[in-house]
């Protein structure tokens, strides 16, 4: 299998690094395929992935480095330490981080793949590529260890849908696995329904905070034929739907959005029964920090005081679960630089707006600058309109790309140290 990549990588960032080219990406491709592969089939979910760890913990084996596995979570810190090691500016030896997540979906594939899953569960989101990826990554960089004037941390993650993986292993020390505290963190997402080979990604905001808003409104129960005897959960119910939505409109800048969604509502046990309550759960996504702030501290003021208006109760859960993903400025123009120089400048795009999903690698963005983007990998033969996104059933993942994937996180970690310690 050959790398997409169409640039000569031969010459190093310093006189005093020699960094991968794509022919040694080329090298290790089959290699990483079949590591994909295996982790497609062998999918799991959650925190305790103890097949995919090992998984990867064969594939790295007998290589030059320092291994830790998590004491609460099926992670796996892997340091490299570079054979040149520098003071930076700070007196110390410099770090950088590049994850990958591991963990799948509760989804039954549907992709027609003849390395599909087939336990109801599925890398819907392309984790087993990421996973791949920085095992290349960290292959790549081995080689070319001596060179390397600081150390690489691997951040091998489980836990990334809705379980916090990251801030598990930041709360383990993956951040300071090296010694000092990582200088600089990337990550990089693939996308089954954008060209293959292509990168994205912007300054600032790039992906939503996500919070949890569950309103338990209490009223009175009834018949339905006698409404006025009672105080109806269900029809407050329905009309905060709207409120909170006409609240968005006029009290949030769209240029920095708030996204609401009612997702569950719940009450009611027969046509005839006015109940004693009904339940919404919310889902809230903002882009930036005041939003975010604004939207804890206004929303369960709103539903309680339209809630009393109409003389009912509420009671108000608001669970903040993942910050937005910020990417530090100077580092999203770093990450896409370094893509378009090994790559093009036709494949490294800027993105015009932030995502509304959410990732959980915003905890690690949020101790350490850094850059978070996402990069194409829908089948090369496959049309536009039968492209389907990630976390659909179908959400066919290429791995035609891993070269690449492996070279460019490679480069960004090498081309980094080399950065800080010229400072």
């Amino acid at each position: 299998m050959s790398s997409l990549s169409t640039t000569d990588t031969t010459t190093a960032t310093s006189p005093d690094i020699h960094l991968p080219t794509a022919e040694d990406a080329a090298d290790i491709a089959p290699g990483l395929v079949t590591l994909r592969r295996g982790l497609h089939e062998n999918v799991e979910v959650g925190l305790d992935l103890p097949a995919t760890q090992k998984l990867v913990y064969d594939a790295i084996e007998g290589l030059d480095i320092e291994v830790t596995k998590g004491n609460g979570l099926s992670s796996l810190t892997v340091v490299l330490r570079g054979g040149a090691r520098t003071l930076d500016s700070t007196g110390v030896v410099p770090a950088v981080l590049l994850r990958g997540d591991m963990d799948g979906l509760p989804v039954t594939e549907a992709t027609g793949f003849d390395f599909a899953a087939t336990s109801g569960r599925m890398h819907a989101c392309g984790h087993d590529l990421h996973t791949a990826g920085l095992v290349g990554a960290l292959k790549l960089l081995h080689r070319d260890r001596d060179s390397l004037p600081g150390d690489v941390v691997f951040m091998f993650q489980p836990g990334e849908e809705g379980y916090d993986g990251a801030g598990k292993m930041i709360a383990e020390g993956v951040l300071d696995a090296a010694g000092p505290r990582v200088k600089a963190a990337y990550g990089l997402h693939v996308s089954a329904d954008q060209d293959l080979g292509v990168a994205t990604s912007r300054r600032g905001s790039y992906m939503a905070a996500f919070a949890k808003m569950t309103i338990s409104v209490r009223g009175k129960g009834t018949h339905a034929s006698r409404p006025a005897t009672g105080r109806d959960p269900i029809q407050v119910g329905a009309m905060l739907v709207g409120q909170l939505q006409e609240y968005v409109t006029r009290r949030f800048d769209i240029f920095d959005p708030l996204v609401i969604t009612v997702g569950q509502f719940n009450g009611g046990t027969a046509p005839n029964v006015i109940p004693d309550f009904a339940e919404l759960v919310v889902s809230v996504r903002t882009f930036s920090e005041t939003v975010t702030a604004r939207a804890e501290a206004e929303l369960p003021q709103l539903v309680t005081e339209l809630v009393a208006a109409h003389g009912l109760d509420a009671e108000v859960d608001y669970e903040a679960i993942l910050p937005p993903t910020i990417n530090d400025d100077a580092e999203a123009d770093f990450f896409l630089d370094t893509f378009a120089e090994l790559f093009g400048p036709e494949r490294a795009q800027v993105r015009p707006n932030p995502l509304p999903g959410s990732e959980d690698f915003s905890r690690v963005l949020n101790e350490v600058p850094g850059a978070y983007g996402h990069f194409g990998v829908a089948l090369p033969n496959l049309p536009v309109e039968e492209r389907e996104a990630n976390h659909s059933p179908r959400a066919r993942h290429s791995d035609e790309g891993l070269a690449d994937h492996a070279l460019f996180l490679a480069h960004l970690a090498g081309r980094k140290l080399a950065q800080l310690a010229e400072q």
